[in-house]
C-alpha cells in the first residue's frame, strides 16, 4: 500500500471507531462514538459522526435515544444504514437496522417487526434494500428488507464457525448480481462455502473437511422438543447419540449448558460434543428461557431473575431424554462455561441427581462479580435492579455460592486468573 505517515483524525477521551464508511468522494469518514468522557458509566451510548479527512472537522450525524452503530453507506451514497437500540435497561434487547436518507434527514426503522438478534447486514447493489442475518430458534438465518421495512426470509441457514461448542454463527457476502455466498450450517461437519442464487439449487463450493472427517462415524444429532414444567413454555433441545448407538442399551448422559446467558446453542457441529459422544456419552444441550433467538419476551424471562426457572427448563430437558429409555438415570453428568458454569453451579446446589459436574468460569457470587468484572457498569445497570450494595440480599439469593452447603456432587471447578469477565470470586 502506498501512502505517507498515518495521521490522527479524531481526539477525545472516549473511543471512536467500529465500522467505518467513506463518503462518495472519500472526503468524509462515518463512525460511531459515545462522544463523552464518562462513556464507561453509560455502556450503551453512542451516535454516528463523520470526520473530514482533510480538516479533521467532526460533525454529528445522528442523535437518537439509545446507541447507534455500524454505519454503512448505500452504493448510491443516498442512504446511511446503521444499527440502533431502543434502550430500556433490559438485560436482553434487540436492536434494529435503521436507514437515514442523507438529503432529507428522514429515518426509517426497517426490522422492528422481526424481534430477533441481528447479525451482519449489507446493502444490495441497487440500494433498494439490504441483506442481513439474524438468530431464530438456535439458527442463523438470512433475510432481505426493502426501504419500507418489508422483511422477506431467505431459505438459507448459515453457521459452521463455532467449532468448540454448538453456538450460533455464520457469515455471508453478496455479489453485484445479488448472489449470496455463505458458510454452511451442518450437524456433522464444520462450515464450508455454498452459493445461493434465487430460483436455483444451492451449490456447495468447498468440502474442506471431508478428508479429515469423512471416513469417521460421527454422532448423530437429533432434535428434542421439551415443554417446561413451570409454564408449558416450549424449549428447544438437541441430542447427540454416540457412534454405533443401540437404543436397547443404557448410556451415560452429559448435559452441556451454554453461556451468555443471552446466547443460543443450535443443531450445529461442535468438536466438544463429538468428543463426548465418541467416549460413549449421550449429550444433550438446550436453549432455556433467557436464550437469544426467540425474541425479547423469552430472553427477559430471566431479567433481574437469573438463575431461576431456566434451571427448571434444563431439568425438564434431562427428564425428557431419560424418558427416551436409553439413558442410565444413575449416570448423569452436567457441565457448562461462563453463564453455563453459573447454571451448573446453581443446579448442583438444587439437586443431587448428577454423578459429577464440571463448573467452568462461573459467576458464583453476584455481589463480588458486580464490583470486579470488566463490564461492571453494564452489569449493575442492566442485569441488576439497583446498585449491588442496595440489593445485596437479592443478589445473594441468586448466587450459586448461597447453595454451596447443599452440594454433594463431585465437582471440578475451572477458573482463569486472567479472566476479567468472570473473575475469581
Amino acid at each position: 500500500m502506498e501512502g505517507g505517515t498515518p495521521r490522527q483524525l479524531t481526539t477525545g477521551k472516549f473511543p471512536s471507531g467500529g465500522t467505518l464508511a467513506f463518503s462518495r468522494n472519500n472526503d468524509w469518514i462515518y463512525f460511531a462514538t459515545p462522544q463523552r468522557e464518562d462513556y464507561a458509566l453509560h455502556p450503551l451510548s453512542g451516535d454516528i459522526y463523520k470526520v473530514n479527512v482533510s480538516t479533521a472537522a467532526v460533525e454529528q450525524v445522528t442523535d437518537m435515544e439509545g446507541p447507534e452503530g455500524r454505519p454503512t453507506l448505500s452504493p448510491t451514497v443516498k442512504y446511511l444504514a446503521f444499527t440502533q437500540l431502543n434502550d430500556r435497561k433490559l438485560s436482553y434487547q434487540n436492536g434494529d437496522i435503521v436507514v437515514l436518507e442523507l438529503k432529507s434527514g428522514d429515518i426509517t426503522r426497517l426490522t422492528t417487526s422481526l424481534d430477533r438478534s441481528l447479525g451482519k447486514f449489507t446493502w444490495r447493489k441497487d440500494s433498494r434494500g439490504l441483506v442481513f442475518s439474524y438468530l431464530d430458534h438456535g439458527e442463523t438465518k438470512l433475510a432481505t428488507v426493502n426501504l419500507k421495512g418489508d422483511v422477506k426470509t431467505i431459505d438459507v441457514s448459515i453457521g459452521g464457525q463455532a467449532f468448540g461448542r454448538p453456538y450460533t454463527s455464520g457469515d455471508f457476502a453478496v455479489s453485484d448480481k445479488g448472489d449470496i455466498v455463505y458458510t454452511t450450517a451442518s450437524r456433522t461437519m464444520p462450515g464450508d462455502l455454498a452459493l445461493y442464487r434465487k430460483g436455483k439449487d444451492d451449490t456447495l463450493l468447498t468440502a474442506l473437511n471431508n478428508d479429515a472427517l469423512g471416513h469417521k462415524t460421527l454422532a448423530e444429532v437429533q432434535d428434542l422438543s421439551v415443554v417446561s414444567s413451570v409454564d408449558e413454555l416450549p424449549i428447544d433441545a438437541w441430542i447427540a447419540l454416540p457412534p454405533g448407538f443401540d437404543s436397547s442399551k443404557k448410556y451415560p448422559l452429559i448435559l452441556e449448558i451454554h453461556g451468555g446467558p443471552h446466547a443460543a446453542y443450535g443443531p450445529h457441529f461442535a468438536m466438544e460434543i463429538q468428543l463426548m459422544a465418541a467416549q460413549g456419552y449421550v449429550v444433550v444441550w438446550a436453549n432455556p428461557r433467557g436464550s437469544s433467538s426467540y425474541g425479547e419476551d423469552f430472553g427477559n424471562l430471566i431479567h433481574h431473575n437469573y438463575p431461576s426457572e431456566d434451571y427448571n427448563d434444563l431439568m425438564d430437558v434431562v427428564d425428557a431424554v431419560v424418558e427416551q429409555g436409553y439413558v442410565d438415570s444413575e449416570n448423569l453428568f452436567i457441565t457448562g462455561g461462563s453463564g453455563g458454569g453459573t447454571l451448573t453451579a446453581w443446579s448442583i446446589g438444587k439437586t443431587e441427581r448428577f454423578s459429577a459436574a464440571v463448573v467452568a468460569k462461573p459467576v458464583i457470587n453476584w455481589m463480588s462479580f458486580s464490583l470486579t468484572a470488566d463490564a461492571y457498569p453494564y452489569f449493575s445497570q442492566y442485569w441488576m435492579a439497583d446498585m449491588p450494595w442496595k440489593i445485596a440480599d437479592k443478589l445473594w439469593q441468586r448466587s450459586p455460592l448461597s447453595l454451596v452447603g447443599n452440594v454433594v456432587t463431585p465437582t471440578m471447578l475451572l477458573t482463569g486468573e486472567a479472566d476479567h469477565r468472570t473473575p475469581d470470586q
